[in-house]
């Protein structure tokens, strides 16, 4: 994949990501506004409700009070009616209305105990009024001779009762007067603020712990939950006791200590499932990325593998190409030692590519469990030292040494000697071909409870730490500058896993840049 095209692509995958992130967490904070905004005025319209309730019981416990102390006295002492009277007179219908409203007043004289207003000298005296309506309407009749007069009662309406809208407001005016007189703690109870705000709240469908006070002027009252604390922000205040004008001195406070856990758990479920897909995308995304960037890597991996391989196999058919053409001239064909030394140099070419393609083909059968290892009792020193005679030569080719140091007391494992041969082989050619300079080799064993470790160190250019953990992966190899300076393509220390893995044993290596590596081979004793 092109490098811009994958970062583009990389880049418009964040880019959504990023905005289906923004957009849940926008609806988020969007509902629980909305939600607090329902809530809001939900307590307000409910605080209202509240209050009123509690001012129509006081006004009816007045009423009730005033009724049984009337009905107590009985006959009233004195009375007096005020009556107004119109008449209107209809010139076309020859109609005359007449209407009267009178106000009965019956003063009982006697002092009430309707409220206290704590000293004990209460001079209200109970009073009863009336009202009466009367509207009767006339037709004047004359007689034959036209002169003869009287009124004829057509229509006649008479209401007596109580007093009109107006009456009672003023009526109404004179309780709430007395009633600011008398202290707050005796006009309600913290036992009927609880009970209207839970069944208000219930009504509602709001479960939720609450506190509430009465302030009056700021200033805090008896009359409040034993946790209650005023704050400006999350307060909720409705009057209370109102006077005829709609001023009160006293405010019914509500606070809810768990309002925002109440509103986050009513979206709860929808953020849940959000958050729940939010997290799938996210998954997803990092899935997509891990693999286009694997993609990427084993596209390079691949690549490399290829131009490595069409090395190893070009310098070999390079020369096999020039020794048949050695051998095809006349004159080196009748010399047989000639002859001889390049069909040595075809078959051993031969063989180069050989090996090449039975490590491909093995890696292969590995991964595909096709691979029969058959496992015998075998002694780990004897293999390590026919591993070490293959390559040795070439060490000491290259002015270097492979030095042993069999130190294990116990040797005998479980193997396949052709199989693990190659691994000692494998990691003695790794050490040798990443020596820059005359391969230095030490292999040594050491029994660890009931295992043998094989220590393969060298001193050569060393890996860093992200080499360290790739290193047995198929296909990778360190790039140092020309990917062909070091012959290979990256299947020797991953055929070692395979290898050691199928005899239940571990693999590792410990190294530093410039400093050289070790590779460790644990494999259980029997």
């Amino acid at each position: 994949m092109n490098k811009r095209l994958f970062v583009l692509l990389v880049i418009l995958m964040s880019l959504s990501l990023i905005g289906i992130i923004a957009v849940q967490l926008y609806w988020i904070k969007s509902s629980v506004e909305d939600k607090e905004e329902q809530f809001s005025s939900a307590v307000s319209e409910m605080l209202s409700k509240v209050t009123d309730k509690i001012e129509d019981r006081e006004m009816k416990d007045y009423s009730d009070e005033f009724l049984r102390l009337k009905d107590s006295v009985g006959e009233f002492k004195s009375s007096h009616l005020s009556n107004i009277f119109f008449i209107d007179r209809d010139l076309n219908s020859n109609e005359i209305m007449f209407y009267s409203h009178g106000i009965l007043e019956e003063d009982y004289n006697i002092a009430s105990t309707f409220f206290d207003n704590g000293n004990g000298s209460d001079s209200t005296t109970i009073k009863n009024f009336t009202s009466t309506r009367t509207k009767t309407i006339f037709r004047e009749e004359y007689g034959l001779d036209g002169k003869s007069y009287k009124l004829n009662p057509i229509q006649k309406l008479e209401k007596v009762g109580g007093l009109s809208s107006i009456d009672k407001a003023v009526f109404d005016d004179v309780y709430r007067e007395y009633a600011e007189k008398v202290a707050i703690h005796k006009r309600v109870s913290r036992q009927e603020i609880e009970l209207l705000l839970d069944r208000e709240l219930n009504n509602r469908g709001i479960d939720i712990d609450y506190e509430y006070g009465i302030y009056s002027r700021g200033l805090p009252t008896k009359i409040r939950s034993k946790r209650f604390k005023f704050a400006k922000s999350n307060v909720y205040k409705s009057p209370i006791f109102k006077n005829s004008e709609g001023d009160s001195n006293f405010s019914l406070l509500l606070t809810f200590p768990k309002k925002e856990k109440f509103l986050l758990q009513s979206i709860l479920g929808m953020a849940v499932l959000s958050f729940l897909f939010t997290f799938i995308i996210v998954v997803a995304y990092a899935g997509a990325i891990y693999q286009l960037i694997r993609q990427k890597q084993i596209s390079e991996i691949k690549s490399d593998f290829i131009n490595n391989m069409t090395h190893e196999f070009k310098t070999p058919i390079a020369t096999i190409n020039l020794a048949v053409e050695a051998i095809r001239n006349p004159k080196i064909i009748s010399d047989e030692d000639k002859v001889q030394r390049y069909l040595g140099m075809i078959r051993e070419e031969n063989k180069r590519m050989h090996a090449q393609v039975e490590n491909v083909l093995r890696i292969s059968k590995l991964e595909k469990n096709q691979l029969d290892i058959s496992k015998d009792r075998v002694d780990v020193h004897d293999i390590i030292k026919d591993a070490i005679s293959h390559m040795e030569l070439i060490a000491l080719d290259r002015g270097g040494y492979i030095h042993t140091s069999l130190n294990a007391e116990r040797s005998e494992v479980l193997a396949n000697a052709m199989h693990f041969e190659n691994v000692i082989v494998n990691m003695l050619d790794n050490a040798i071909k990443y020596s820059p300079e005359a391969p230095r080799v030490d292999v040594v064993t050491e029994v660890a409870k009931n295992y043998i470790i094989i220590e393969i160190r060298d001193q050569g250019a060393g890996m860093s730490k992200a080499v360290v953990k790739k290193v047995f992966e198929k296909f990778y190899r360190e790039h140092t500058g020309d990917i062909h300076n070091v012959k290979g393509h990256g299947l020797g220390l991953a055929y070692v896993k395979k290898i050691v893995d199928d005899h239940q044993g571990e693999v590792y290596a410990e190294s530093e840049k410039g400093k050289g590596s070790t590779f460790y081979v644990k494999l259980p004793l029997i």
